[in-house]
């Protein structure tokens, strides 16, 4: 069994890319529609992993918006803000929060270079306070509108692409995988190439196998 070439090219074009230094944490936005098209823009801007918070536990995105971008994108759901914050911090990420506040400076006065992770919250409400309480930076998108906030993918996809803007700029853009560790790497290649076989694998509890250049493995030998 084994991938074929172009579909091969084309999964490592787009993994090559994917960094894990660069995310975003929704809280209870519920609207199918809008974590859609976040999670679209997480895959265009080359987002290795999105995290939600919901008590629900099941985050509603698989419609025509996303256009299987959940596919590619990692889904990491957190039932409680607190949990959400320490992962995040644990990770190293610094948090920007979207919210107006007296604290809250202009969005592009910042260097979005490193570990950042971009904080939006629901439709109507924004951010509860608990969270804004716990972000390192609130930020705002500056608007000449008497409408004074905006969609939320929309608000999603220019802090991102702001993001990438900056990253481009100083050439540190992932071209090659070096966005993502090489274990990390290794897993997700295997995942996106033969998505069966790697939950028959998770649950058999077993590793995966190893690809080679031309994205083939031996069952046999690496079992």
């Amino acid at each position: 069994m084994s991938i074929l070439p172009r579909r091969l090219e084309r999964i490592k074009s787009v993994l090559n890319c994917r960094m894990q230094n660069l995310t975003v944490l929704i809280e209870d936005v519920n609207k199918p529609h809008n974590l859609s098209a976040i999670l679209r823009t997480c895959d265009a801007a080359g987002v290795f992993e999105a995290n939600f918070i919901s008590k629900t536990n099941a985050v509603k995105t698989f419609n025509s918006t996303a256009q299987g971008s959940q596919k590619w994108v990692r889904l990491n759901n957190h039932e409680k803000t607190i949990m959400a914050i320490s992962d995040l911090k644990n990770k190293g990420f610094k948090l920007y929060g979207t919210t107006l506040n007296s604290e809250s400076a202009d969005y592009r006065n910042f260097d979005y270079c490193q570990n950042t992770c971009f904080v939006l919250g629901a439709e109507k409400w924004g951010l509860s306070n608990e969270l804004i309480s716990m972000v390192d930076q609130s930020i705002f998108i500056p608007m000449r509108g008497m409408v004074q906030s905006l969609n939320v993918s929309v608000a999603a996809s220019i802090l991102l692409f702001e993001a990438i803007r900056q990253r481009k700029d100083k050439g540190i853009l992932p071209t090659s995988g070096e966005g993502l560790n090489i274990d990390e790497y290794h897993k997700t290649l295997f995942e996106w190439c033969y998505p069966e076989l790697a939950l028959i694998y998770k649950k058999s509890a077993k590793e995966y196998p190893k690809l080679n250049d031309q994205g083939e493995f031996d069952p046999i030998e690496n079992n």
